[in-house]
């Protein structure tokens, strides 16, 4: 395993005589980032700075003979794989995910433009990055789903009249997450006297801002902030929550919804990104409007009166088809194995191509 910190000087006077002896090759991205865009130079200057660790990065992978570099997330990472990329005349590519792409896009037009190719998990997002950036080739903007492993079937929890309906929120505690809504969302739903528990599982830098939230809007009895839960215990969460919801503001393709249906779960989230590709409304799952408070509350009275039809036993329910058809699609088309299986076999075709290329080296040396 090779680390960029902590840093060594000695290493760090060989990235800068790699960087100068193959000026040339990273002359354009250079000029790029200080002469070139609209980037604060706030940002430009940690791009630089990033640039020299593509240099000290690429210093530790000459000796390996390594012959392509790929980066998940586009944010500096791959701007340090880029440049080490460029340096040892090697191809580069990437994965984008959500945030990487749809809020913190630095530089993404020459890491693009740089990239032998391009993962991303999902068709939202590959016609994000075509309208966005109309000189890249569509032909290396690949769409490679990501998955989870699907549980064998498990009991649900029975229904029992005068049970709290429960909610459940997974995810870290950050503002594009946006929890200020699902409390705002928990008022409304008090007020309209509905027996309800919330819990939201995750941590982060919210958390304050949020127990702020609570006590001033009296849903202490309503509301619990579980903090960080670790893996082993999410099974029995998912099994409790009779709701599972997401009120993001940005998202890729949420693992947490995949994770919710592969166990039969019921979800609710925002009809934006790559979401409605997972959730089918009234079929998988359901999906509200961005931003709709009022119709956020709607469908989670909606399916609890759904939840509440349930305690008759003597037929199948409504939820009973939206749970084996959220399964289904998880097994089919979110399946961990299934999906990384097919990213290896493209991946590797995608490398091997390129190295195959007769003006690959043309291409990195430009």
């Amino acid at each position: 395993m090779l680390c960029l910190q902590p840093l060594q000087w000695f290493i760090l006077v060989r990235a800068l005589g790699l960087a100068l002896h193959r000026w040339r090759r990273i002359s354009s991205v250079v000029i790029r980032v200080l002469a070139q865009g609209k980037e604060p130079a706030r940002r430009r200057l940690k791009a630089v700075l990033h640039t020299l660790l593509g240099a000290y990065y690429a210093v530790l992978l000459r000796p390996s003979g390594v012959h392509h570099i790929h980066v998940h997330h586009g944010y500096f990472g791959s701007w340090i794989g880029m440049v080490a990329a460029r340096l040892l005349g090697i191809s580069f590519s990437l994965t984008l995910h959500g945030s990487d792409l749809l809020l913190h896009r630095a530089y993404l037009d020459t890491k693009l433009a740089n990239c032998a190719f391009c993962f991303t998990v999902s068709e939202h997002n590959r016609r994000f990055i075509l309208e966005h950036f109309p000189d890249v080739d569509p032909q290396k903007i690949l769409v490679s789903r990501l998955g989870v492993d699907p549980p064998p079937p498990q009991p649900r929890r029975p229904c029992a009249s005068g049970y709290a309906f429960t909610i459940l929120a997974v995810g870290r505690l950050h503002a594009v997450k946006d929890h200020t809504f699902l409390l705002r969302a928990c008022a409304m739903l008090r007020d309209r006297q509905l027996d309800f528990d919330c819990l939201i599982a995750g941590d982060g830098p919210e958390r304050h801002h949020l127990e702020s939230l609570i006590r001033k809007s009296s849903l202490e009895s309503r509301v619990t902030l579980l903090g960080h839960v670790p893996r082993r215990q999410m099974n029995s969460l998912y099994r409790r929550a009779d709701l599972v919801v997401l009120t993001s503001r940005s998202e890729g393709l949420p693992l947490v919804f995949m994770e919710a249906m592969a166990r039969g779960g019921i979800v609710l989230g925002p009809a934006l990104t790559g979401i409605p590709e997972i959730v089918v409304p009234g079929k998988t799952g359901f999906l509200y409007p961005p931003g709709s408070l009022d119709e956020f509350v709607e469908r989670i009275c909606f399916i609890r009166a759904l939840k509440r039809a349930e305690e008759d036993r003597s037929i199948v329910s409504r939820l009973d088809w939206i749970r084996h058809a959220a399964r289904s699609q998880i097994f089919h088309n979110f399946n961990r194995s299934n999906n990384l299986t097919r990213f290896t076999q493209r991946f590797l075709y995608q490398v091997v191509s390129q190295n195959r290329s007769p003006s690959h080296e043309d291409f990195v040396l430009q």
